[in-house]
């Protein structure tokens, strides 16, 4: 069995087949059970927001695997397959790892550095241990990548030096407004959010990160409108300046916003142009978030208004320096080199194990013939105990050395062979190998 990621981000395809790729809550459970119970495959879970769709998988087969994910995708997603395949991409064994660990690190992210990704990996491999579709091979890899998400926000700045997703956001958005604004014989136009009127659509984990950073940079009002009132009432309350909304208030708080910020879960466009009040005297600026768009194109028409998506944002997502990408990558391949080590040790464990359990058997056959050849010499049952321990201790450091030194080449080039020819010097049948790996599977999918 061998890893394989089958993806589509922003690097790979435009917003509007983002935009119809994007699944989430039971369209998201079925797409996973569905690639689950594809034949080539033993484990997955789907790594899903707003700008990638992953399908991370433990395969027997590379190019049925990759054909059964694809056809999937399609079919779920609604998109034909020849429109889909030409913006996947497909790693396989360490190169599906490695994306994986630059995926969580932040590298691969719009805005590099930013550490939301962090949390949505460790979403997608949650729902998919509650559906029951990993084991012990994906559960291993989300470890290592979590693991490897936290040092590199630990030991690098890159989270410091790669603006958020939001902060980028609106640093476009004050831009805007400020070029709009200033003109000559009025003086300079303010620059930045503060004092600014800001309404926050939706009430989800991107739009209390953008309520919380428009609140520090000191806007005048924040108002959240959300499908469900108590949810936008919740993240109201946990902000000074804030006030909440139902979406039937819209058309109301978009007029006396400056910068609407959306980033809903909805399935359709949530603020349309005839919401937009016609004569309104400032910009107004949208930054749509959300994947699906929340703001129907239509709006970036309208006379003193100005969208931006993540086509845009996109552009003007900011590179981190050098030196952190350099951090980053070097934490990134220690911890790839760790996985290998232990994937390699768990590769020849069946054959140390089948090794001493067929040493033990031997070990008890000899005992017992000595111990029925001296019973009639008076020796006592310590004499014979101590007997016991003696051959038992001579047999575990006869074997200590290869059976250590094994697993220290299982790493190096053709370390699989080493564990071959343990089994073929010491006549290991090559059943008992497989029980042993049978039962680690057992014991496994039974936790």
């Amino acid at each position: 069995m061998s890893v394989l990621v089958v993806g589509l981000s922003h690097k790979s395809a435009p917003v509007a087949t983002l935009e119809l790729a994007a699944v989430s809550g039971d369209a998201l459970a079925k797409l996973i059970h569905d690639i689950a119970h594809a034949e080539p495959v033993a484990e997955t879970f789907v790594v899903s927001t707003c700008n990638r769709v992953e399908v991370y998988a433990d395969v027997d087969r590379f190019h049925a695997a990759v054909t059964a994910i694809c056809e999937l995708l399609g079919r779920h997603c609604g998109i034909a397959p020849a429109d889909l395949t030409q913006h996947l991409y497909v790693h396989y064994e360490d190169s599906a790892v490695s994306h994986l660990l630059a995926v969580t690190s932040g590298l691969d992210s719009m805005v590099v550095g930013e550490g939301q990704i962090l949390g949505q990996v460790r979403s997608a491999l949650k729902l998919a241990d509650e559906l029951g579709t990993t084991g012990r091979v994906l559960r291993d890899l989300g470890r290592t990548a979590l693991r490897t998400g936290k040092r590199v926000r630990a030991e690098t700045a890159i989270n410091q030096v790669g603006a958020s997703l939001v902060s980028v956001a609106l640093e476009l958005a004050a831009a805007e407004l400020h070029k709009t604004e200033a003109e000559p014989g009025k003086g300079p136009a303010p620059e930045g959010i503060a004092g600014r009127n800001v309404l926050v659509v939706g009430a989800g984990s991107m739009s209390a990160l953008a309520a919380a950073t428009v609140a520090r940079a000191g806007a005048a009002r924040i108002v959240v409108a959300n499908r469900t009132r108590k949810h936008a009432e919740r993240l109201a309350a946990s902000l000074l300046t804030a006030t909440a909304a139902g979406l039937d208030d819209l058309t109301e708080a978009l007029a006396a916003a400056d910068v609407v910020i959306s980033c809903t879960g909805a399935s359709g466009h949530v603020i349309t142009a005839d919401m937009i009040p016609p004569a309104r005297r400032s910009t107004l600026v949208f930054l749509d978030l959300a994947m699906p768009r929340d703001v129907d194109p239509a709006v970036g028409g309208l006379a003193g208004v100005t969208v931006i998506g993540m086509d845009q944002l996109g552009e003007h997502a900011t590179a981190t320096v050098t030196a952190d990408m350099a951090a980053v990558r070097a934490i990134i391949d220690d911890e790839l080199a760790i996985y290998r080590q232990a994937n390699d040790v768990a590769a020849v464990a069946p054959t140390v194990v089948a090794l001493r359990a067929k040493a033990a058997k031997v070990v008890d056959a000899e005992l017992a013939r000595l111990a029925g050849r001296l019973s009639g010499d008076g020796l006592s049952g310590h004499a014979l105990d101590e007997i016991a321990q003696t051959v038992r201790r001579v047999v575990d450091k006869l074997l200590h050395a290869p059976t250590v030194r094994v697993k220290e080449l299982a790493g190096s080039p053709g370390g699989e062979e080493y564990a071959a020819a343990l089994r073929v010097l010491f006549d290991l049948d090559p059943r008992a190998v497989e029980a042993v790996t049978r039962a680690a599977k057992e014991q496994e999918d039974a936790q």
